[in-house]
């Protein structure tokens, strides 16, 4: 059994991650290949933690102005915290279906659905051995999920950020749509933010860099590529 070069990760999951091939919503194949990997990596003996997005559902800001309706941006953004609410309970009980033990905390309480967010109670279930998925964002308009999952990973003391994607790292331009664009094996923080690479908003990047937490990019729909990451293979792009 390989040996984890991490013991707590926040793995950070789009939503359009979760739609697969559908044009919106959740395709049950892709969360369960994705709860199956998640299973590996506790297998190991890994903590894991899980930030959702919503752009499966909704995305804020994409909404605003849009048919010449003035949609304010904090509800927008609301409306997409609410949003990652729904992925969050799915994964749960994809995870749960296999077996493993999971508490969805919020940034916005809701006490039937979810617990709220708590730094120390997100820890504990963590040593007890608990999948840890966080909803809502920050709780707070303005800022991404990809922020969240940055804010989150220090508060629980990860050792990296994965950053689940639908390509195989981080390019100079989209792979999809330019045919030569290079793919980078190592990435600077500095360079992420000089450049404007789409790695995670400018934000996220910084709070990494303030704080020397890693990010690795890597494509979520190769199987098994969750646990070779914390295995210490080389996949993707590693930005340090």
């Amino acid at each position: 059994m390989p040996r984890p070069v991490y013991r707590r990760i926040v793995l950070k999951l789009s939503g359009e991650a979760l739609q697969g091939k559908k044009s919106h919503g959740i395709d049950q194949a892709v969360l369960l290949s994705i709860s199956r990997q998640i299973k590996e990596v506790r297998d190991l003996g890994v903590d894991v933690a899980v930030v959702l997005g919503a752009g499966n559902i909704f995305r804020g800001q994409e909404n605003i102005g849009s048919l010449g309706l003035e949609m304010d941006r904090s509800v927008a953004d609301y409306m997409g915290m609410l949003a990652t609410v729904i992925n969050g309970l799915a994964l749960q009980n994809a995870l749960e279906n296999i077996h493993l033990d999971t508490r969805v905390l919020t940034a916005i309480e809701m006490q039937r659905i979810a617990e709220p967010y708590i730094r120390r109670r997100a820890i504990r279930h963590l040593e007890k051995g608990r999948v840890v998925i966080f909803v809502a964002g920050t709780g707070n308009p303005y800022f991404t999920t990809d922020t969240a999952a940055a804010l989150r990973a220090m508060e629980i003391n990860a050792d990296v950020i994965l950053k689940a994607t639908q390509v195989d790292g981080v390019y100079s331009a989209d792979p999809l749509k330019v045919k030569n664009a290079k793919r980078f094996t190592n990435l600077k923080y500095i360079d992420v933010l000089k450049k404007g690479l789409k790695v995670m908003d400018a934000t996220a990047v910084s709070l990494c860099m303030d704080n020397k937490l890693p990010i690795v990019v890597f494509n979520m729909h190769q199987k098994g590529n969750i646990k070779r990451v914390v295995s210490g293979e080389k996949i993707g792009t590693v930005v340090s």
